[in-house]
């Protein structure tokens, strides 16, 4: 899918037999009338995300960015990419397409940001067997807010339409950004040492890990996903489970450029256990105190409902904490202060440790269900 660069391609898997000699792309199943409608409709979104450095015009083959004219002296360019994983089959079937574009800016800003780099513009990549040009225009929508939201531009993309690839409404999403920061000022994790303090930032639900175990839980307890979430009445369960990620930039990059914290974790697959050691030196180790905060009502139905060990609820979910701040003693007063001045909850979740580079991740009797004390350790 392109925007300022959006083309349509197609795959032909399942060509119909024309009933004459002269065959058509429409008879193999790709409509480029559609695909050029797609690209009609979505000029003012993608025109909507516009930044310093970012064209907003359509056409060519590429999206250009100037860092110079975004402020950058001497920039390092930081490039991430992902999906939604299978978050996007309850998408699908609920009819929830809305907001699957913000999870998808979201898994990539938030590995930026998490570097020290400011996302700068971004581009997807929208493969379905028919293109359905309501269901495609919300997506997009989705990602032009999340783009919105992370202050970077929306440049170009591309639509595949590829009949016989996928069932009937299906369709799959990826996403790819690219951010800076001045030389000398990327975070790498390596000033990190025994004693520095650990700081989480609350998520907003299951983001978009580990929904292979929820939809496999929602089919064997046979979850009524359009009723009444249990743990909260006046939301869909559906609708409590399919909440976007939140995109942590804007709360982040201003206090990142203080240099007043010395690394971060995107907690995602592989949860609390396996995303903070990313960021560590040899020689540290990561505990967290799981007592520290509150279980959400969210991760405690999860667990619940498939009776899932605390050890595997650190290693599978973010359990609450979407984000992870590494900050020297002497800074935590400062950075707990000025997130709580921006009306960010931060909590004290842990600390650095002499050990080999890895987490524990420990709690009391009767946290996250547990029937005593638990411990779950992960070496890198």
């Amino acid at each position: 899918m392109e925007i300022q660069a959006r083309k349509l391609k197609a795959v032909n898997m399942a060509a119909n037999n024309p009933p004459s000699g002269s065959y058509t792309y429409e008879q193999a199943g790709v409509s480029i009338d559609a695909g050029n409608a797609l690209v009609r409709a979505i000029g003012p979104l993608v025109k909507a995300t516009a930044r310093s450095g970012a064209t907003s015009e359509l056409g060519g083959f590429g999206g250009f960015f100037d860092p110079k004219a975004a402020g950058y002296a001497d920039p390092l360019l930081v490039a991430a990419n992902d999906g939604v994983g299978t978050k996007l089959k309850l998408a699908i079937e609920h009819d929830r397409h809305d907001s699957i574009g913000i999870d998808l800016v979201a898994m990539c800003v938030n590995d930026l940001i998490v570097q020290g780099a400011e996302p700068l513009f971004f581009l997807d990549y929208f493969a379905t067997g028919k293109l359905e040009n309501g269901v495609a225009e919300r997506v997009v929508a989705g990602i032009a807010n999340g783009c919105t939201m992370a202050g970077c531009a929306l440049i170009g993309g591309e639509t595949a339409e590829m009949p016989g690839m996928y069932a009937q409404g299906d369709y799959d999403l990826a996403g790819f950004c690219v951010g800076a920061v001045e030389r000398g000022e990327q975070l790498t994790g390596n000033k990190v040492a025994p004693g520095h303090v650990l700081l989480g930032m609350a998520s907003s639900g299951v983001h978009s890990n580990g929904f292979s175990l929820v939809r496999r839980l929602a089919e064997d307890k046979e979850w009524k996903l359009g009723k009444p979430a249990p743990f909260d009445p006046d939301r869909q369960l559906v609708d409590a489970l399919i909440e976007p990620t939140r995109i942590y930039v804007s709360s982040l990059l201003s206090t990142i450029r203080t240099g007043r914290i010395d690394a971060l974790a995107h907690i995602t697959g592989g949860g609390l256990l396996e995303n903070i050691p990313r960021v560590l030196p040899e020689g540290t180790h990561a505990t967290v105190d799981a007592d520290a905060w509150r279980q959400p009502p969210l991760m405690a139905f999860l667990q619940e409902q498939g009776n899932i060990e605390p050890g595997e609820m650190a290693r599978t979910f973010n359990c609450g904490i979407g984000m992870v701040l590494a900050v020297a003693p002497d800074h935590t007063e400062a950075v707990t202060r000025e997130f709580s001045e921006a009306g960010e909850i931060v909590v004290r979740i842990g600390e650095i440790v002499e050990g080999k580079r890895g987490c524990t991740v420990h709690g009391s009797a009767g946290t996250w269900l547990a029937a005593s004390g638990w411990e779950a350790q992960y070496l890198a």
